[in-house]
């Protein structure tokens, strides 16, 4: 009975935990002027922009990482089950294919995610059969290469 209502209790403070930042919606001032800096002195641009790629990207690599999530949680499962097998071969077989399958599943992720940043990078260019590179994701993107394009630093 006792884990039952664990269970419930646990799964009610997970969600509160991940919800909780959105529910109450602060404004955070420092934030706002970070994103004030980098927009006039870090050489950035606005990604707020309604570019659909822009936004397809953040789906994304929300939607993959909350996928991260799902994995670390389900090693933190199967190694529980594993713990509390007690030598038991069929709990311990179990726990094991879990483990299997979490480990395929976070590869998969990986790989995807890795497509999506290839694919995107190519959208953002306006080509996927290998042209230039705007590369918008910010991989790879430094405030030197952003402002001096030709390689050239301000010492040259």
């Amino acid at each position: 009975m006792f884990k039952k209502y664990f269970k419930i209790i646990l799964l009610v403070w997970l969600v509160a935990f991940i919800m909780l930042p959105h529910l109450v919606s602060a404004d955070n001032a420092a934030l706002g002027k970070l994103q004030d800096v980098s927009m006039t002195e870090g050489g950035y641009q606005d990604a707020s922009g309604d570019k659909l790629f822009t936004i397809i990207n953040t789906v994304i690599s929300g939607a993959l990482s909350i996928l991260g999530v799902v994995f670390l949680i389900l090693m933190v499962y199967a190694g529980y089950n594993w713990m509390m097998a007690r030598g038991e071969e069929e709990k311990v077989t179990k726990a094991k294919e879990t483990i299997t399958r979490a480990i395929v599943g976070i590869i998969i992720v990986v790989a995807a995610y890795a497509i999506s940043i290839f694919v995107m990078d190519k959208l953002a260019a306006g080509t996927l059969n290998g042209g230039g590179s705007a590369n918008t994701t910010g991989a790879g993107t430094t405030p030197a290469a952003t402002q001096y394009p030709d390689g050239g630093g301000e010492g040259e």
